[in-house]
């Protein structure tokens, strides 16, 4: 058995796909064997990722419906189906706080971003993977889903909670028609974002970094080894779980010395 061709021949669609985690997922996913299709809003960076890839680039609003439905219809027009859904697209913008200072369009643009897009790709992913009676949906979630954070991005927060939720029903849900639906659930991780969000707030940063086990943020390629793990058929017994990847954090009362 070749466990590194663990995704030969399987279609993969990423949200998110053209940095940070989904980036890395691609990366891991194409050396598992995997046919790759990648979503993402930005257009420059996305076509720059899949020609230096050699996979498929759509540009989608993960929040559109419309646009959504037309990532995974050309997955399946141009590779023949969909057999794994990476549906990790989200933000995390410095007018999501404390719930004080939070205004609702800030908290819909959020919701809209994190949650409904979730809900509109797995959608999306299951009107073709119903029919094939097989497929693997991972969604992420976040640590912050499974426990309370002194440091608030409220609707980041309520939205993991919510994706979290959504992926335990769908995986009860469709067992029996052989998909497996899951929540990677990640500590911060080592991408653009959450270094542009700390580099802003060094003081944060720390205050966060204290509480990982480990001692230090996890890197996107640790996130794409559990990502390709859930997606394969290793985690065949593996639905509707937390997975958490967060360095101890979620178990931890203190950190080492």
């Amino acid at each position: 058995m070749d466990l590194t061709q663990r995704l030969a021949g399987k279609v993969a669609v990423i949200t998110g796909g053209a940095s940070g985690i989904g980036l890395a997922t691609a990366k891991r996913m194409q050396a598992e064997g995997a046919i790759v299709v990648i979503g993402d809003l930005d257009p420059t960076t996305g076509k720059s990722v899949a020609n230096d890839l050699n996979v498929t680039f759509v540009e989608v609003d993960v929040a559109d419906p419309v646009a959504v439905d037309q990532l995974f219809d050309t997955a399946v027009d141009v590779h023949g189906g969909v057999d794994i859904a990476f549906n990790n697209a989200g933000i995390s913008p410095p007018d999501d706080d404390l719930i004080e200072n939070t205004s609702i369009d800030a908290w819909q643009r959020v919701q809209d971003v994190n949650l409904k897009s979730v809900f509109l790709c797995c959608k999306a992913a299951l009107r073709h993977m119903v029919p094939a009676q097989k497929g693997s949906i991972i969604n992420t979630a976040s640590f912050v889903a499974v426990m309370g954070s002194a440091t608030s991005q409220i609707s980041y927060t309520a939205s993991k909670g919510g994706v979290l939720a959504m992926s335990r029903e769908l995986g009860v849900q469709y067992a029996r028609q052989g998909i497996r639906v899951n929540a990677l659930c990640p500590g911060p991780v080592n991408t653009p974002l959450l270094k542009e969000l700390f580099a802003k707030d060094p003081e944060r940063a720390a205050r966060r970094l204290v509480h990982v086990p480990v001692g230090r943020f996890a890197e996107p390629e640790e996130l794409a080894a559990a990502v390709a793990f859930l997606a394969s058929d290793d985690a065949s017994f593996i639905t509707g779980s937390s997975f958490l990847v967060d360095g101890g954090i979620s178990s931890a009362y203190v950190t080492p010395l």
